[in-house]
């Protein structure tokens, strides 16, 4: 089976992140991949300079149309904007697909700094996508604002991990990437304990669209049947790929490479 996943995202015109990005993850890694978009953004490596928000009766539509039809066995979520937003795409997802488990990547801000995310909007989004996620992906400034704490430890991580947990979410994986050192450590904490995956850093200004990539992949692998813990651990192994082999382009933030390491990640 390929694995069907429904993907409620901004677009980035550079190709890096957003909607692009995911599209190219599920379809790398063996997944039929569909969306909904919610934002217009004209970006590129070096930032985002301007956002188009599309209306929220065409997002709702977005999402409608294609689950009626297409049907889809996993959802990812990324930018989102705004809690009214946030609100339509709960509801549209409330009505036309209420046991497709949801992969919510807690997009806040971009790897420029830029802010995706209103700051009135983070209670909308624990309230309503957050609870009841079947994975929630945040960063260690994401998980601050999610948990309503610092992140600055491993074991910091441990306890806003816990924290997001007790908002409703089924699991998390909470990225260390922003943390200090060689070492890269992602813990993954569900009901039945957790995991640390640990890994070298890789050097490298190439990495946007990083967490976008990330979670579109574990989507395509929860789509597919894995479990969860093999979902996360395929989609790891995929971005570090991607990164180690990115193209190079543009004078910021550049993108990773999606499409090179593909033969190596069989559908499930």
């Amino acid at each position: 089976m390929k694995g069907r996943v429904l993907i409620v995202a901004g677009s980035d015109s550079g190709g890096g992140a957003g909607i692009q990005a995911d599209l190219k993850a599920v379809t790398c890694l063996g997944g039929f991949a569909m969306t909904a978009i919610t934002a217009l953004t004209a970006q590129n490596t070096l930032g985002v300079h301007a956002i188009h928000a599309v209306p929220i009766d065409f997002v709702r539509s977005q999402i409608r149309v294609v689950v009626e039809d297409l049907g889809a066995d996993a959802v990812k979520t990324g930018m989102l904007a705004t809690a009214p937003i946030i609100d339509a795409v709960a509801d549209e997802l409330a009505a036309v697909a209420p046991r497709t488990p949801r992969v919510v990547d807690p997009v806040m801000v971009a790897k420029g700094g830029d802010r995706l995310l209103a700051e009135d909007a983070t209670l909308a989004l624990v309230r309503r996508l957050v609870a009841g996620a079947a994975l929630v992906t945040p960063n260690l400034p994401e998980a601050a604002v999610l948990a309503g704490r610092p992140v600055r430890t491993v074991a910091d991580m441990r306890a806003a991990a816990e924290a997001i947990r007790a908002a409703g979410a089924r699991a998390v994986l909470l990225k260390g990437g922003h943390l200090e050192g060689d070492r890269i450590t992602d813990l993954l904490l569900t009901e039945a304990g957790e995991e640390t995956f640990v890994d070298q850093r890789i050097d490298s200004r190439h990495t946007h669209g990083t967490g976008c990539t990330l979670a579109s992949a574990i989507a395509a692998g929860i789509a597919q049947g894995l479990s969860l813990r093999d979902a996360v651990a395929r989609g790891r192994a995929y971005v570090r790929a991607a990164i180690a082999s990115a193209p190079g382009y543009g004078h910021g933030h550049g993108p990773l490479d999606h499409a090179h390491t593909v033969r190596a990640f069989p559908s499930a």
